[in-house]
């Protein structure tokens, strides 16, 4: 208490004194203040000269934001400044609404270089010469070029010619190509022509040009179509490149069955080959679909100029086979295509056995070891306890899985299941509420197969859904990946859910199973296995 009592008083104060100092300071400080103020005090002026430094007056204040109320009121009310907004606000519109106009300057410099030094060649230190046309152009342009570069800085004989004639040895390059190649040298941006993009894309090539020939690609892959993916995919494995040869693959592994075009059949060729070998096809139905397919086609490449409904192709190509055609010389380049079908799935159903048998297409030991392999499949099913694949891999799945789809033409409830004898497996496949469901069904629905009694059931499996627009070009699409499943008698197993938003139909429905495990003396006990899906590795 006391060194806190010292600060209030001092030493040499009494108490009276202290309390009185203590609340005088409280009101004021100055004594002056208990008299009338007629006399000028000291202590006023001093604060009245803060207070004039520290503050503007409020009058002050007041006045200067009347003032400023009332010009700008005025300002808003003339109709000198209403003229002059109606004038430029469409204006203010245009420049914010389309900002490459704020660069007009810019694009009418690289309009007049364009129109001055390539189009009419003013100035112009070299001619080239090609396919009969001559454009007169500029050496520190044509440097751009990887294949001028080299030529004018060489030891080439060109390097010092004012005039020089290509060769041109790719039939692909025409003059318009050309004079777009030439162009795109003197102009920031290229409008590349999907009609003329190959032609662009060989020039491209030869000029050694990376940039157009990225630009081409991009092209290419944004203009994929049953009319140009054939030609594309032709263009891209000529000049190397391998994005735009997987984009035209994927196109047609979406589109060769679920949109089914005469012409297109026509100009596949053989890539059909790696089409037909690949689990990413997307097959509608089941694999005897992809035979019928593959019948068709080679029906189209040994009569290109066949000329009719697609509802009569099939007519006329059964009608066109005999003897098993590929045995014999005229069918041989065609087995290395057909043996990528996979047979076993299609002698499961006795109505597309009996069709294999009729047609005579394929050679009769193909047929002889699929009967072995599918029979001792079934005994195993049947004797040996085989309950499905529980550790396949990948691998085997892509090899040898089934392949099977269904269109979904609009939203609504739909049940189905892929017909055929699936070693006792009956699979139902329900589609409601944006829910897709697996049901193994035993004994709750009945089934003209028969139908295995086992406990536990293992698949594997990869569901994929898409949707295209008109041509062909992927919309939407969803996959479950590579699983495997366990599935007791009656049980359903919610396979994927579907967000509304992403949803457009017609849906396409695209499943791979795989029912039996491989040939093995070691399977692990199914008793070991839980229901939950795996993903397969």
């Amino acid at each position: 208490m006391g060194s806190l009592g010292s600060r209030f008083q001092s030493p040499s104060q009494g108490p009276e004194e202290a309390i009185e100092g203590t609340s005088t300071s409280r009101k004021h400080s100055c004594e002056c203040k208990k008299r009338k103020r007629n006399a000028q005090c000291d202590c006023d002026s001093e604060q009245e000269d803060d207070d004039a430094l520290l503050d503007t007056p409020r009058r002050q204040d007041r006045s200067l934001i009347n003032n400023i109320k009332y010009v700008v009121k005025n300002i808003f009310q003339s109709p000198v400044f209403r003229l002059t907004l109606a004038l430029f606000f469409p204006l203010l519109c245009l420049c914010v609404c389309f900002p490459n106009l704020r660069r007009k300057k810019l694009k009418s410099t690289s309009r007049y270089i364009y129109q001055t030094l390539f189009l009419n060649g003013e100035n112009s230190d070299i001619c080239i010469s090609a396919l009969g046309q001559e454009w007169n152009l500029h050496k520190v342009y044509l440097c751009q070029s990887g294949y001028f570069s080299s030529m004018f800085s060489g030891s080439w004989k060109e390097s010092n010619m004012m005039e020089i004639n290509l060769e041109i040895p790719d039939q692909n390059i025409d003059t318009e190509a050309l004079q777009v190649v030439f162009g795109s040298l003197y102009r920031d941006d290229v409008l590349i022509k999907p009609s003329k993009v190959v032609s662009i894309l060989a020039a491209a090539c030869m000029l050694q040009l990376d940039g157009l020939i990225q630009q081409c690609g991009e092209t290419m892959k944004e203009n994929i179509s049953v009319k140009t993916v054939c030609g594309y995919y032709a263009c891209a494995s000529i000049y190397g490149l391998d994005s735009v040869m997987k984009k035209c693959l994927e196109w047609l592994l979406n589109n060769l069955m679920t949109h089914q075009n005469v012409d297109l059949m026509k100009e596949l060729g053989f890539i059909m080959e790696q089409l037909i070998q690949s689990s990413d096809l997307f097959v509608m139905q089941v694999e005897m679909d992809v035979y019928t397919a593959l019948k068709k086609w080679m029906f189209l490449q040994l009569n290109p100029l066949w000329d009719g409904p697609i509802k009569q192709l099939l007519a006329d190509a059964d009608k066109s086979f005999f003897l098993p055609f590929l045995s014999t010389d005229e069918g041989a380049p065609f087995c290395s295509v057909f043996k990528y079908v996979r047979l076993q799935y299609i002698i499961n159903d006795l109505a597309s056995a009996r069709i294999l048998e009729r047609d005579n297409i394929l050679p009769p030991d193909w047929l002889t070891s699929v009967y072995k392999n599918q029979w001792f499949a079934m005994l195993r099913t049947e004797f040996d306890n085989d309950n499905g694949p529980q550790e396949a891999n990948r691998e085997e799945f892509e090899l040898s899985s089934m392949r099977c789809g269904r269109k979904l033409t609009k939203d609504g409830d739909y049940c189905w299941r892929w017909t055929g004898f699936n070693f006792g497996f009956d699979l139902l496949v329900t589609y409601t509420n944006r829910f897709i469901v697996f049901k193994r069904n035993t004994l709750s629905q009945p089934c003209g197969g028969a139908v295995s009694l086992q406990l536990r059931r293992h698949l594997a499996y990869r569901l994929r859904l898409a949707s295209f627009d008109s041509r062909g070009k992927l919309v939407c699409s969803r996959s479950t990946g590579y699983q495997l499943l366990t599935l007791e008698k009656d049980q359903e197993y919610v396979v994927m859910n579907l967000d509304s938003r992403l949803l457009s139909f017609p849906l396409y429905v695209c499943c791979n199973f795989l029912y039996t495990s491989p040939q093995s003396d070691n399977r692990p006990d199914s008793s070991e296995q839980e229901s939950a899906p795996r993903s397969l590795s």
